[in-house]
């Protein structure tokens, strides 16, 4: 039979996730001779053999790629005959700019857990076990094609037993770029807080660590995409004393459990959440407490709050800790407060000498600091809320874009992320933080760095949120005149309709579309803030229907800190006799003033909600973002449609009665009305008064984004009411929260009439 030369292009995820070695192991099973190699679209194959034999090897390789790739596109074309004398993996040929998927951190495979605890094997208790299915990727990525020398791994020379592996087709690490071990690997060390280090055999510090944990101590431990501060989480005391030198009083720690079957004896865990704590992406699961039967000492690692935020051990190094604590551990982001994540062991030790007692570092350096990521499920429809994207889903964003620019989205300003659409894909940096805060600034300017490096692109346009004093809108306008590029403007809350019109791609629908956006802030084109806002979408326009009633916006920024202003700007005077008490009478004096002059007006929802929290005393003053809104949610243990009042509904002139559904839960309150019916009352109203906006413009799609579809109780009673009379989107691969607006902005810029 004929001879055949073909190539065959892949692209995709396909770089990091072992498509070489799996491509190499496939060619000789059907007798074929060649080579493949990574280059900046991705993967190129070259093969001679059979005509039948390439295409029966074709249709195996695009139908059952390896486990962890995503092809995105893949095509087979006839060449002229080339001789090969074997089929190899060559070295990669980078001949232009970069366009294809970068690889998220994975977290550590079935197998690499069997090794490090198997005495026998050369990796046993060698915390930076990885093969090619499993192991950071990103965090340690310099730039690509993913080759060993453009990641921090260079560092480090493999020995020839890892060579041997490395080289060996039978082996699952054949071409394993992070492949090392304890010989050739990557080093740990145990110091104090003056950096002395601790006279300890690695083989015993885990053991060390165990002991100075159980003995109540705090270890500042580098993990594979930056510190993490641990201690007891059986121990109340170790965890106040934690939360003291953090200045953290009163937001959740997340808990890392040995197992889940350790987990599963404490409390009951669903199996879609079992699914996310053992997934690829391993993130943080918020999952309620109401039944939980374990050691932890709840009250101090999750006050007033009837959930917990917990995650299984998704790195070498975490495991064997877990392996010699066999409890349950407090696992927090290493960082200040408010600052960015630290990945930097002279930096740690800096920042962190105040609060941890020992630093567990090694010398691997991290190029991509990032934070666990955060999930929750719904109690009823299991509907999967992303409240932190980060580690593991980072910075690919899978979908379809394509445009004539390179654009770049600043994002907002409270929960920070970028976007860049430098090819054909769309890359969407890990969470950032709150850029009031120099250190996250200074994170997202080097993200924004690290992006036009590694692509070798220059934006040609700026996209920026219309709020003229957000850090990253400033920033953006600067960065736009530097490079003598137009910056555009983009309204908060037309960025996060937006955001969900493209993760459904849902432009170009033919009947109108309800779109449904509530947080705390955004400025609006009117100059006012903002916040509970009804859009129509048709036709590629975007245009505002509705909102609910504006009301006072007091003291700027501090009204997000202190729910007791946004129930002061609301209440009417019949409720003043409940106000006046959280204030000094100088305080009330001066507030009373500022409302009497006050021009800028509200109409957010996230501030209604401070509101109602305020006023059923469940919080007046928030020690961290969101604690009011997340705090009323977790009064409530279930819920029943059929027996709830409405508390409000839209008006004739299409507004709806923001202080006027305060008033009705102050009358319930009176009334002695049980905290939990009022709380489910105010829920089921916001949820009614979205179906009667819909009938009222007679539309049957909706959207719904921003922080307050963050409540998954006010989710599941969306979810139940819509039945199959209405289809609702929410964001699914990005958080509702303003971690999506980089990305809304790019949808709005490409898709809707008025951008441009």
């Amino acid at each position: 039979m004929p001879i055949k030369s073909y190539k065959i292009a892949i692209t995709g995820l396909v770089q990091g996730v072992g498509f070489r070695p799996f491509v190499y192991v496939l060619a000789n099973t059907f007798n074929l001779k060649g080579t493949v190699s990574n280059n900046e679209n991705g993967v190129i194959i070259c093969v001679s053999g059979i005509a039948s034999n390439i295409h029966s090897f074709y249709k195996r390789l695009v139908q059952y790629p390896p486990k962890l790739s995503k092809i995105k596109t893949h095509q087979l074309t006839e060449i002229s005959h080339t001789e090969f004398e074997d089929f190899s993996i060559v070295p990669s040929q980078k001949s232009g700019k970069l366009n294809l998927s970068l690889t998220s951190d994975f977290a550590i495979c079935e197998d690499c857990k069997i090794e490090i605890l198997d005495i026998t094997n050369k990796r046993y208790h060698y915390p930076f076990t990885t093969c090619v299915n499993c192991g950071p990727r990103w965090a340690i990525t310099n730039t690509f094609p993913f080759e060993r020398k453009h990641t921090t791994m260079d560092a480090f020379h493999m020995c020839d037993a890892c060579k041997n592996e490395y080289t060996d087709p039978n082996n699952r690490r054949f071409h394993s770029q992070t492949n090392s071990c304890g010989t050739c690997g990557i080093q740990m060390s145990l110091c104090d807080t003056d950096g002395k280090e601790q006279a300890i055999d690695n083989s015993q510090i885990f053991t060390t660590i165990a002991k100075l944990i159980r003995e109540g101590q705090i270890i500042a431990i580098k993990n594979t995409a930056g510190y993490l501060l641990c201690c007891d989480a059986r121990n109340g005391t170790a965890v106040k004393t934690l939360r003291q030198r953090k200045n953290r009083p009163q937001k959740p720690f997340a808990i890392l459990y040995p197992s889940l079957n350790l987990l599963k004896d404490h409390m009951t865990i669903s199996v879609e959440q079992a699914e996310a704590l053992t997934s690829l992406e391993s993130p943080i699961v918020i999952i309620p407490k109401e039944n939980y039967s374990g050691p932890l000492a709840l009250e101090e690692i999750t006050p007033n709050l009837n959930q917990l935020g917990v995650m299984l051990p998704y790195t070498p190094l975490l495991l064997l800790l877990a392996d010699q604590l066999e409890c349950p551990i407090v696992a927090t982001s290493g960082n200040i407060h408010n600052s960015p994540i630290i990945s930097s062991s002279e930096l740690a030790l800096k920042a962190l000498k105040s609060v941890a007692d020992y630093f567990l570092n090694h010398n691997l350096s991290i190029s991509n600091p990032q934070d666990d990521s955060v999930i929750k499920f719904s109690k009823k429809y299991r509907h999967k809320v992303l409240f932190r994207r980060s580690r593991g889903y980072a910075p690919n964003y899978f979908g379809t874009f394509k445009a004539d620019e390179k654009i770049l989205a600043m994002g907002a300003h409270l929960k920070s992320a970028v976007a860049f659409l430098p090819n054909d894909y769309v890359y969407i940096s890990q969470y950032l933080g709150n850029l009031d805060h120099a250190d996250v600034y200074n994170r997202l300017t080097e993200t924004v760095s690290k992006f036009i490096t590694l692509f070798e692109e220059k934006p040609s346009v700026i996209l920026v949120d219309a709020h003229p004093t957000y850090h990253s809108t400033q920033y953006g306008k600067e960065l736009a005149q530097n490079l003598g590029v137009p910056s555009i403007q983009i309204q908060h809350h037309k960025a996060h309709l937006a955001s969900v019109l493209g993760e459904h791609q849902l432009f170009d629908k033919e009947t109108p579309i309800l779109g449904v956006i509530w947080d705390g802030t955004g400025y609006g084109d009117d100059g006012h803030i903002w916040g509970g806002e009804f859009f129509e979408y048709d036709s590629h326009e975007i245009h505002r229907i509705s909102h609910f009633e504006y009301y006072d916006w007091l003291a700027g920024d501090k009204m997000s800190k202190e729910p007791r202003l946004s129930l002061l700007a609301l209440a009417t005077d019949d409720l003043m006799d409940e106000v006046l008490p959280k204030f000094t009478n100088e305080e009330v004096a001066v507030y009373q003033t500022i409302k009497k002059q006050n021009r800028l007006k509200t109409s957010s929802v996230g501030r209604l909600f401070d509101a109602v929290a305020s006023l059923l005393d469940i919080c007046n003053l928030n020690t961290y973002e969101g604690e009011a809104a997340i705090t009323l949610e977790n009064q409530i243990h279930n819920y029943d449609m059929a027996h709830s009042t409405l508390y409000a509904s839209i008006l004739d002139n299409g507004m709806i009665p923001s202080k006027d559904i305060l008033r009705k839960i102050y009358f319930d309150l009176k009334k002695g009305v049980n905290m939990e019916s009022i709380i489910v009352n105010f829920l089921y109203t916001l949820a009614n008064i979205i179906f009667q906006m819909a009938d009222r413009q007679n539309i049957r799609s909706i959207v719904l984004s921003g922080g307050v579809f963050q409540n998954t109780v006010l989710i599941d009673m969306l979810k139940e009411m819509a039945k199959l009379d209405y289809k609702l989107y929410f964001n699914r691969n990005l958080s509702p929260n303003d971690e999506n607006i980089a990305f809304g902005q790019m949808m709005y810029y490409l898709n809707i009439k008025t951008a441009k």
